[in-house]
């Protein structure tokens, strides 16, 4: 027989999922419980939220990936000569002398 009233976990669940708020399980060393602990606290901070987020992103997400095309466009080429002679190769039609 299903049980017809919610229970108080579904509810909050419920409310959590409104406010746009997800449940995140990670595991770390003991000693860096408290620090991701204040991390989190930050990052749910409107005051501190934006400064955090921005910090975390330049130091420790992984920069988002390019296509070779932006990538290139946006290496600092200053003052890098780029032309070269032009090369005609070798001639393969003369024989090698011992």
């Amino acid at each position: 027989m299903a049980n017809a009233q919610k229970s108080p976990v579904d509810a909050y669940r419920k409310r959590m999922k409104r406010q746009g708020l997800v449940r995140v399980e990670v595991q770390v060393r003991k000693e860096y419980a408290g620090l991701v602990r204040e991390v989190a606290t930050a990052l749910g901070d409107p005051e501190r939220e934006t400064e955090t987020r921005d910090l975390l992103r330049e130091k420790v997400a992984p920069h988002a990936t390019k296509g070779l095309k932006a990538l290139l466009a946006s290496a600092p080429l200053d003052g890098i000569d780029l032309d070269r002679p032009h090369d005609l190769g070798r001639d393969l039609g003369r024989e090698l002398e011992l």
